[in-house]
């Protein structure tokens, strides 16, 4: 894939993205070919801003978890309340990195459909 399209990628992407994972997805992408790029564009990604504020408001519900496609965890920080309002802050603090993480899964998944493993 042409480098250009490779950066301008990246960079509409990369708040959805780790920051750790971007060189390596960077060189994976420069070496993917041009009628692979499609599925690049058919992940849908969740919002780390969005999440954290569903997290800030009724993440006590689960609500975040639910959201990441984490149904155990989130019934059982429904059932405990966020755990006592404890594991609500945590997630609060993390639920942004969290999201980023989903994010990149989700990419891995689709390209590893096409056979292209990235892990």
């Amino acid at each position: 894939m042409e480098q250009q399209k490779v950066e301008m990628w990246i960079a509409q992407n990369s708040k959805m993205l780790p920051a750790a994972k971007l060189p390596i997805l960077r060189d994976m992408l420069a070496k993917l070919p041009d009628e692979k790029f499609i599925y690049l564009q058919s992940v849908e990604y969740k919002d780390p801003t969005t999440l954290l504020i569903i997290s800030i408001l009724i993440g006590e519900l689960g609500v975040d978890r639910f959201m990441l496609g984490q149904a155990g965890m989130g019934v059982l920080k429904l059932i405990t309340g966020g755990g006592c309002g404890i594991w609500w802050i945590v997630d609060m603090i993390n639920i942004q990195d969290m999201t980023k993480e989903a994010n990149y899964k989700a990419l891995c998944d689709a390209l590893a459909i096409q056979g292209i493993n990235i892990y």
